[in-house]
């Protein structure tokens, strides 16, 4: 029962990660970065200076971890849904209620900010780095904004411990917070609403393009509406490299509002969209067929 979860939510999560990074790697340089106006011309600015590499830049990080951040968080909403079940109904397998799904999302947004702060972090220092650090003058050049301060994933992750500590390594996490805990609140709730509306009455559990398309859906909202707290998010964690710019979240929200007005919250909305549809198709079609595995060996288990 565990390898099965573990084998599908890895796959899904890998997918997911795969497909989803190349935009991901456009929206952090357009809500950290500079001077790339539109989403068009951020990725012709991408691909011209950097080449497809740059926009795999900071992947490797996700992906190692995906697993186990994907497999804690579905676990955290799935088991928390069934003790709900049982505290309120006696039963673990009852259907759960709006509330319940809102208290298992809330739940499992807590618990993804422990896991997801540091991954994020190097993520997007990785990200923001627009040469290579092999082919740089680290010495003569070590403030240029842009200029490569990190070898890769590891180097980066000891760097920032050594210099900033444990604080540095989950820098931006008030931010996380606030967007990941409504975030998988408008990530699970309009899941579960849609894959109940189109999955044909009668039937035992969703198909798998009621899975897609509810999923698809479900992550195109979370992640639209969760734009305005990623643009904070990914500014305080790209900051720090050369020159601590941001006191905080407030101060972030204040500096990036008097500077660019209240459109820059909305950087990168777009690519979240769309690139949320996707990714969670991927991430729900792996949880269902974990769940769907559980059962078949509960009732193998238990005929």
């Amino acid at each position: 029962m565990g390898v099965d979860l573990n084998v599908d939510l890895c796959s899904a999560g890998a997918a997911s990660v795969v497909v989803g990074h190349p935009l991901d790697t456009v929206k952090t340089r357009l809500q950290a970065g500079q001077g790339y106006g539109n989403t068009l011309n951020c990725i012709l600015t991408v691909y011209r200076n950097e080449s497809v590499a740059g926009f795999f830049k900071g992947m490797s990080f996700p992906l190692a971890s995906i697993a186990v951040y994907s497999s804690v968080v579905f676990g955290v909403f799935s088991n928390t849904q069934r003790l709900l079940g049982q505290l309120r109904h006696g039963d673990a397998s009852h259907a759960p209620a709006l509330v319940d799904v809102a208290l298992a999302s809330t739940v499992a947004g807590f618990i993804s900010v422990g896991i997801g702060t540091p991954v994020d972090l190097v993520k997007i220092r990785l990200q923001m780095q627009t040469q290579t650090y092999s082919t740089a003058n680290v010495k003569l050049k070590p403030t240029v904004p842009g200029f490569p301060v990190y070898q890769g994933p590891i180097h980066c992750f000891r760097t920032v411990l050594q210099k900033e500590g444990i604080a540095g390594i989950y820098r931006g996490m008030g931010a996380m917070l606030l967007r990941d805990v409504p975030g998988y609140c408008l990530y699970f709730i309009p899941y579960t609403f849609f894959c109940g509306w189109i999955t044909p009455d009668g039937s035992i559990s969703p198909n798998p393009a009621s899975i897609w398309l509810a999923g698809g859906v479900a992550g195109a909202i979370s992640w639209g509406t969760a734009t305005p707290m990623d643009v904070v998010k990914s500014r305080l964690q790209a900051d720090g490299v050369y020159l601590n710019k941001y006191k905080g979240i407030l101060d972030c929200i204040l500096q990036s509002y008097q500077n660019e007005g209240l459109k820059v919250f909305f950087r990168g909305i777009t690519i979240n969209a769309v690139r949320g549809f996707p990714t969670s198709s991927a991430m729900f079609l792996g949880y269902e067929l974990s769940l769907k595995a559980m059962k078949r060996d509960q009732t193998e288990t238990n005929p």
